[in-house]
């Protein structure tokens, strides 16, 4: 941006002033499993269905495009068990769009996560072709990864969590990576359809055809803590996934962090990006979804500084900030997003917020364009990384008093005027 405009953008928001900040530490509950790969071994071993695999046996295991805790010791653990009963495990990439809709873009993810033929001990067979199973009841048809669909079993592995843009019994988890990451782009395409306020319920009705249909063996639901910490990793035979999954739901809900400050002016997110959250940022940490509306902690705005490298460029979801900044934008790759929009039939997501020159900016642009309450002096703000690490983050002077009261809570410094890249450390 010229420095003339550069110039005028900070003249024109001149009476917006960033507020001191403290550094707070906020500690929950965390349960924590020690032995990751210990824990991995039991809940197989447990399992019945797991013993239906006999030698020569190849079984398809699914690899999303997040980044889970433990993902890749998770994944060589289970391959490594299949091989001891004499199967073959395969990697088979489970995601949807993501990765542009390309098989090359899908392995690119998983290499970038680490889960890698290597890593995992496995080969990762990748591709966009896909196969019909059948139809629902209201004629939709159920497509799953032809791959997938050649292999004697499927294994689909999921992190269990609250989903970004719906509620309801199922969200994020093994049904979804069977129903969305094993549709690939197609079979997402016509799951979403309908839209994310009818999303729960599609993915049971079509989850009823896949587990009719395809040869499900079992699903590893993986359940992660507020610090992002594996918590629990069970294995669940098949017949058993549609009762077991929401039970696991609520117990994912209950670890969920959240910003325990209500209402606040502004949310600083220093950093969004797809391996933190699949809208970038977790809507049920900010309080605002495209598809949800604004919820707890009700910011009336919210500013983002920056894209991870991760993301390369897919910042989908930056429809939920206001502002951004212009080292954010020259990040952006439209490309993927709009792959994303197109497949989830969503647009607001797509959207692109305001760009301010810089951080500085950019957080005064959001204090400045308050209208709740006047956000220009003594604004209620919180700052987080983000959204997938709330055990520290900064808070304004105005929140000073509140955050005595908050169980958990400790201000662990004076309030100072506290620089941009202070919050990027840690």
């Amino acid at each position: 941006m010229e420095e003339k405009r550069k110039r005028a953008f900070h003249e024109l928001l001149s009476s917006a002033e960033i507020p001191a900040f403290a550094r707070v530490s906020y500690q929950v509950e965390k349960p924590r499993l020690d032995d990751v790969e210990a824990a991995v071994r039991e809940t197989l071993s447990k399992c019945r269905d797991f013993d239906k695999i006999k030698k020569g046996d190849r079984v398809a295991l699914t690899a999303g495009s997040r980044e889970i805790a433990n993902i890749v010791e998770i994944l060589r653990t289970v391959a490594g068990e299949i091989r001891k009963r004499g199967g073959v495990p395969v990697v088979i990439p489970a995601m949807g769009s993501h990765g542009g809709a390309t098989a090359e873009g899908q392995r690119e993810i998983l290499a970038h996560y680490g889960i890698t033929e290597e890593s995992v001990g496995a080969e990762i067979r990748s591709s966009m072709e896909t196969v019909c199973l059948g139809r629902t009841e209201e004629g939709d048809e159920v497509y799953l990864d032809r791959n997938a669909m050649e292999m004697e079993h499927i294994i689909p592995i999921g992190r269990i969590k609250p989903h970004t843009d719906f509620r309801g019994p199922v969200e994020s988890g093994i049904v979804k990576m069977m129903v969305i990451g094993l549709g690939k782009q197609h079979g997402a395409s016509i799951c979403h359809k309908l839209g994310f306020p009818n999303m729960s319920e599609n993915l049971l009705r079509f989850a009823k055809i896949v587990l009719r249909n395809a040869p499900i063996l079992l699903g590893i639901g993986i359940v992660e803590n507020a610090a992002h910490e594996t918590a629990l990793v069970e294995a669940v035979g098949a017949k058993e996934i549609l009762k077991r999954e929401p039970e696991l739901l609520d117990y994912a809900k209950s670890l969920m962090p959240q910003i325990p400050f209500d209402p606040i002016d502004v949310l600083i997110v220093s950093q969004m990006g797809k391996e933190i959250s699949g809208a970038g940022m977790d809507p049920n940490i900010t309080g605002r979804s495209c598809v949800l509306g604004k919820f707890t902690p009700h910011a009336e705005k919210i500013a983002v500084l920056d894209l991870t490298d991760k993301s390369e460029g897919n910042a989908a979801g930056m429809g939920n900030a206001d502002a951004i900044t212009e080292r954010m934008y020259k990040k952006i790759d439209l490309f993927p997003i709009y792959v994303n929009g197109i497949t989830c039939r969503d647009t607001e997501g797509t959207r692109l917020p305001v760009v301010m020159p810089d951080d500085e900016t950019a957080v005064k642009f959001c204090l400045y364009t308050c209208i709740k309450r006047d956000a220009t002096k003594n604004g209620r703000v919180v700052w987080i990384k983000n959204t997938a690490n709330l055990e520290q983050f900064w808070i304004s002077e105005s929140l000073k008093e509140e955050a005595r009261k908050v169980k958990g809570l400790t201000v662990e410094e004076e309030f100072r005027t506290l620089r941009f890249e202070d919050t990027m450390k840690g």
